[in-house]
């Protein structure tokens, strides 16, 4: 999946670029509308806490970073005292579980309370009072589906396009 950002002038081009999206076969569940704090968006898909703030990109970077850093602890744990095998593997896989949910738990509560680093620099736009349009699409029909909305609404800018899902599984 990518995720394609459109910045829409005003909220009756953001109708018509969600019906566009919803014509497309793009699933409601699959566009977000980031707003001005405080603008009605009627019926439109609001976006939620996931795609207005660092949450998921901080659990899993808390999550690599805690899991690394408790495997060390672990191998520096059962590098001091004499310790047989079993015990010394279980105190890997422990040190290491509890250092990535300690780690993912940590970095997520401080994800939340950071604004999206993708969506940083559309933060004055938004605050002029332009919506800001998230779709995620399969990476196949990225094309297709920008070329359909810019066929119907030929002022929509297409801002960027990224990766919604790390590279690696």
């Amino acid at each position: 999946m990518r995720r394609i950002y459109f910045l829409v002038p005003n909220i009756a081009v953001t109708h018509k670029i969600v019906d566009e999206l919803l014509l497309a076969k793009v699933e409601e569940k699959h566009i977000h509308v980031i707003a001005k704090r405080g603008t009605l968006l009627e019926d439109l898909p609001e976006a939620n806490l996931l795609q207005k703030s660092d949450f998921i990109p901080a659990v899993e970077q808390g999550l690599a970073l805690g899991g690394a850093t408790g495997m060390l602890a672990g191998l520096v744990a059962i590098a001091l005292p004499p310790a047989s095998t079993v015990i010394a593997g279980g105190i890997l896989l422990g040190s290491g579980l509890a250092g990535a949910g300690i780690g993912a738990w940590v970095s997520g509560m401080v994800g939340m309370s950071v604004g999206n680093r993708r969506t940083k620099e559309f933060e004055e736009t938004i605050e002029a009072g332009e919506f800001l349009v998230l779709a995620d699409v399969p990476a196949d029909r990225v094309n297709a589906i920008e070329a359909v909305v810019r066929k119907h609404i030929p002022e929509i800018e297409v801002e960027q396009t990224e990766p919604r899902v790390p590279a690696f599984p």
